[in-house]
Formats: C-alpha cells, sequence, structure tokens
C-alpha cells in the first residue's frame, strides 16, 4: 500500500437490524396491555406473512444490532473491516459511531447494497430517536442536487442497487445474492436476513455482526467489479485487487473465522477471457 493510502475514500457498508418489541407493541397493539415485545414482534410478523408472505418488519419499526463497515482507500483497496461498538453492539453507539466515523474520516463516499432504500433510513431514524445530530449529512440549504441525500448523488453514496436497476427503472431480482454469485463469491452463507431476528432473540450478536461482515465483503467486491464496468478499474486491476483480498482475510482467519468460511465458499470467476487471450497467443 503506497504512504497516503490508509485514509477511508469509500466505506462499504451493512446493516442488520431486529424488531423493536416494545414500539410494535406501542403502535400496533396499544389496547393488548398484557402483550409482551416477543409476543408484539411474532404477532406482526405473523399477520406481515398472512397479507405480504414474509414476515420482514418495515424498518420503522427496527433498530439495528449490527453495522460492519469496509474501509477502502483511493486505490480501492480494503484497508480495514470492522463490526462498530464490538463486542457489546450496543445500538445508540453503533449509530453515534457510524455517523461520527462517517464525519471523521471527511465524509468519504458510503457504498451499499440498497442502502438507500434500508439502511440509510433506518440509521437516519435511529439518529432521530436518539438525538445524534448529524447537520454534514443533512445539508439541505444547499442545492438540491449537491444535497447528500438526494438520490443522484453518487459522490455521497453510491447504492450498488440503483446503480444496477438504473435508479429503480427495472427489478435487480435476485439481488446481492445473484450478483455476487455471478462472480464466484459466496453470496448468501448459512445466515439470511430474515433470519437475524430469531439469532437475536437466541443471544447470538456475535454470529449476526459475523454475517455482516460476509454480507459487506460481497459488497466490496462487487463494488470493484461496478467500477471495471463504469470504466474506473481496469479488469487486471481488479483481478489484483480480489487476491489481495484473499491475502488479507487470510492472515486475519485466526482472529475472524467466519473469513475461513467466506474463503472455502469463494470459487474462481470463470473468465471469458483466458481462452480467447490463449487463442490469440497460439495464432
Amino acid at each position: 500500500m503506497a504512504q497516503g493510502d490508509s485514509d477511508p475514500r469509500y466505506l462499504v457498508f451493512d446493516v442488520e437490524s431486529i424488531a423493536d418489541g416494545e414500539l410494535v407493541a406501542a403502535i400496533q397493539y396499544p389496547k393488548e396491555k398484557d402483550l409482551s415485545p416477543f409476543q408484539a414482534v411474532e404477532m406482526y410478523r405473523g399477520e406481515r406473512k398472512e397479507k405480504t408472505g414474509s414476515d420482514f418488519i418495515p424498518y420503522t419499526f427496527q433498530k439495528p444490532v449490527s453495522v460492519a463497515v469496509a474501509k477502502v482507500n483511493a486505490g480501492f483497496e480494503l484497508i480495514d473491516l470492522v463490526t462498530l461498538d464490538d463486542p457489546e453492539y450496543r445500538t445508540p453507539i453503533i449509530v453515534e459511531n457510524f455517523w461520527r466515523g462517517w464525519l471523521n474520516y471527511n465524509e468519504p463516499t458510503l457504498v451499499s447494497f440498497n442502502g438507500r432504500g434500508f439502511d440509510i433510513p433506518l440509521l437516519e431514524l435511529s439518529a432521530y430517536r436518539y438525538g445524534i445530530a448529524v447537520p454534514a449529512w443533512f445539508n439541505l440549504d444547499d442545492r438540491t442536487y449537491d444535497q447528500k441525500r438526494n438520490r443522484y448523488n453518487l459522490k455521497s453514496h453510491l447504492d450498488l442497487q440503483d446503480l444496477f436497476s438504473n435508479f429503480g427503472a427495472t427489478r435487480m431480482n435476485g439481488g446481492l445474492n445473484l450478483i455476487a454469485t455471478l462472480l464466484g463469491l459466496p453470496g448468501k452463507m448459512d445466515i439470511a436476513g430474515h433470519m437475524v431476528q430469531n439469532l437475536y432473540d437466541q443471544g447470538n450478536l456475535a454470529e449476526i455482526n459475523a454475517y455482516c461482515r460476509c454480507d459487506v465483503l460481497d459488497t466490496y467486491l462487487v463494488f470493484l467489479r461496478s467500477k471495471v464496468l463504469t470504466g474506473q478499474l481496469k479488469l487486471e486491476q481488479e483481478r489484483a485487487l480480489f487476491a489481495g483480498t484473499r491475502k488479507w482475510l487470510e492472515e486475519r482467519v485466526s482472529e475472524h473465522p467466519i473469513y475461513g468460511d467466506y474463503l472455502a465458499k469463494w470459487k474462481p470467476w470463470d473468465n471469458p477471457w483466458d481462452d480467447q487471450l490463449v487463442l490469440e497467443s497460439d495464432s
């Protein structure tokens, strides 16, 4: 890594959250005085499942329990990957650390997959809830297209789902799991988002945060390929960054065993240009 490349230019992040049972009970079932927070969540999940086919509860009723952030420099190299407020994972501290970290690193570009539709609104609402001021993010006095929350301000936030769906003009069916699998990446591991609530209820916060790290790795590596797509990286540069990331993970498996699982499920990308290059060299 070259000197001066230790400062994050991008923060690739993912949020895992659970329903706030007390809030669900207060809003959805105000007359059910004997309803516990756990019962309220289970009742609401059942109602959602019956109505929509999914028991996922809207983000407005949720609170973050895990935020993983990959720090990436201007050369697109992975500097670090952290889970906020590890190992306590206290929601107000997680939220405060996210926004303070973004500010302290001089407002690097946020990179997510569907962060504009879920993660960022949840973190904004959580900042409101816990009395955390984020004036640099809510720069409402600036011109509309310069405001950081503007959907088309890719300098402040690159939502890869927006990129691949042309800002909602088409549906990105398959989501991050699909677009990661196209590159041979693990995609969804042994845990999926709908399992987080049950894992939290069982006290498995560490497992949730390990899963969140894997989603961030997928997002980071998809981000690299998106830079090839948009002409900001050459394919051979991306290949070198992928190899560097594998080495980075291998060196940290003892500290984070989940990286071993990730590496084991990371398949080689079937490069369609290899045969062509061989044919060209033979001609």
